[in-house]
């Protein structure tokens, strides 16, 4: 089993940054792969990005390439995401993912707890 615990997020104005991290502990060495998702209200959950976790491949969703940046710390098996120039419409709930990877939900079998971000204008 892996268990995964997110922290960051808050409140922010547009353009400002926020962090998210996500530790997994557990059986972490069946880790394949990490994302991160996100789910506005009366949205459905939209993938955002994600990271082959043993080669550190990195992946994005359109909507946030080139301001979002997805990183991690094998040692410490913890995923971050980074996230720069924030706008409005990344307003959500950020979800952490583990399992086979891909830009679907159904990529993923463990999640985290979800974490508030809210950008104001």
């Amino acid at each position: 089993q892996v268990q995964l615990v997110e922290s960051g997020g808050g409140l922010v104005q547009a353009g400002e940054s926020l962090r998210l991290s996500c530790a997994a502990s557990g059986r972490t060495f069946s880790i394949a792969a990490m994302g991160w998702f996100r789910q506005a209200p009366g949205k459905e959950r939209e993938f955002v990005g994600a990271v082959s976790w043993r080669i550190g491949i990195t992946y994005y969703a359109d909507s946030v390439k080139g301001r979002f940046t997805i990183s991690r710390d094998i040692a410490k098996s913890t995923m971050y995401l980074q996230m720069n120039s924030l706008k409005p419409e990344d307003t959500a709930v950020y979800y952490c993912a583990a399992g086979g990877g891909g830009k679907s939900v159904a990529g993923y079998d463990t999640w985290g707890q979800g974490n508030q971000v809210t950008v104001s204008s």
